[in-house]
């Protein structure tokens, strides 16, 4: 899976999108209603990283395979939904590699 462009793309959307879950479905959860702000700051931190990680791995990806521009719209909405990596992985990463 790490071999090729599309692979770490997909292998780092899966960890952004993780990451997003659990900020969103734990560490805020917890922040607001058991009063533990660390989680979010740990959290929020990782997916910051994966995040950018995201991105430079997008950028790989459309100059090594030459995406459209819908391509790459998709690749970056997807980023901001919470199950958008998931989706944007079986719908075209899948099929990409």
């Amino acid at each position: 899976m790490l071999k090729s462009t599309i692979g770490r793309f997909r292998f780092i959307s899966i960890l952004e999108g993780l990451s997003f879950l659990v900020l969103l479905l734990i560490a805020m959860p917890l922040k607001y209603a058991a009063d533990e702000p660390e989680m979010v700051t740990i959290v929020g931190s990782l997916h910051g990283l994966f995040f950018v990680l995201y991105m430079i791995a997008l950028g790989l990806v459309v100059i090594s395979h030459r995406w459209g521009i819908k391509k790459i719209f998709l690749a970056f909405i997807a980023a901001f939904l919470p199950f958008g990596p998931f989706v944007l992985d079986r719908k075209i990463l899948k099929r990409a590699e």
